[in-house]
């Protein structure tokens, strides 16, 4: 298990309904359909913010079929279910960048947990330059404590870029400053870097099978308890973790493991983020539960403010 913020999830191949988006995309948008005046293509809002943003968006739910967005929004909150213990997602925006279209670096601070970018790009077969999602580095985050002074570094050594290939989920902490690089050579919407995006927002634990959310809350203030302990008021943590682990039909916990880890040290020992993953890591292995029928799969989100 990596003991670095995974602050970052890449998902390719996320879901089997992306061609068929893609499609009904082309179909709207594509080769020809520009030469009618189909109802379906107004709905671009041009949004610029000089030297912040400047990009076409609109909302992802009201441009596809019902039916065919429906079968990927399901499939994106279970996903937040399963794998960050987030029930829901913000309402989701479609972008697509042209010529001269980019985001510079911010933070979405306010939205929710964690920031999801789904491509609808052929990238493979692009005929524009740009277009990644840029993060900074773990390195530049903490520049002074981690960063190797002996030696130059350049833009890769200072932001993260990430190709939004077509149907790749992308799942990063909305704090860390990131952008979308600027795209050059697409002259129509047809051809630009097109993506679906927005938050997955409501963490609280998620079980699939037969325990009981009241039987899982007891437990969850014995969480709580042991992190008094670890932390006695002397340190400062913000972000969440979230953790995935199986109860069999005995009761027992099991197959504890952290899927997603967005904890940062604003204040306070270096090695607290560690020895309060030990804490919770160690009080959920020791979950005892009432027998059942059958075992369960739970997702149990922590989550720190400071």
């Amino acid at each position: 298990m990596s003991k670095k913020p995974q602050h970052l999830l890449i998902i390719d191949r996320f879901t089997p309904h992306a061609r068929e988006m893609r499609r009904y995309y082309d179909e709207v948008f594509g080769a020809g359909a520009n030469r009618g005046a189909d109802p379906r293509r107004f709905c671009w809002d041009f949004w610029n913010v000089p030297g912040q943003y400047r990009l076409h968006r609109t909302p992802a739910y009201h441009f596809f079929p019902q039916p065919l967005y429906q079968k990927f929004h399901e499939e994106l909150v279970l996903w937040g279910r399963r794998t960050l213990g987030c029930h829901d997602i913000s309402p989701p925006w479609m972008s697509c960048y042209t010529d001269g279209c980019e985001q510079n670096f911010h933070g979405d601070l306010p939205h929710g947990p964690w920031s999801f970018v789904f491509s609808l790009t052929p990238w493979k077969t692009r005929r524009f330059s740009g277009g990644q999602t840029l993060l900074l580095r773990e390195e530049m985050l903490s520049f002074w404590q981690k960063a190797d002074l002996s030696r130059g570094m350049e833009e890769q050594d200072i932001i993260e870029a990430i190709e939004p290939l077509e149907n790749r989920l992308v799942v990063f902490d909305p704090r860390i400053p990131h952008g979308v690089r600027r795209v050059t050579g697409a002259q129509d919407v047809s051809e630009g870097r097109l993506v679906i995006h927005g938050w997955f927002v409501n963490p609280r634990p998620f079980i699939e099978g037969s325990l009981k959310q009241r039987e899982l809350a007891s437990r969850i203030e014995d969480v709580l308890t042991a992190l008094d302990r670890t932390l006695e008021g002397n340190a400062e943590l913000n972000g969440m973790l979230s953790y995935r682990f199986e109860v069999d039909a005995e009761g027992q916990a099991r197959s504890v493991k952290l899927l997603a880890n967005s904890l940062r040290l604003r204040a306070g020992a270096e090695e607290t983020p560690a020895l309060v993953r030990a804490a919770i890591e160690k009080q959920i292995r020791g979950f005892r539960f009432q027998r059942k029928s059958a075992g369960s799969k739970v997702t149990l989100p922590i989550v720190f403010s400071a």
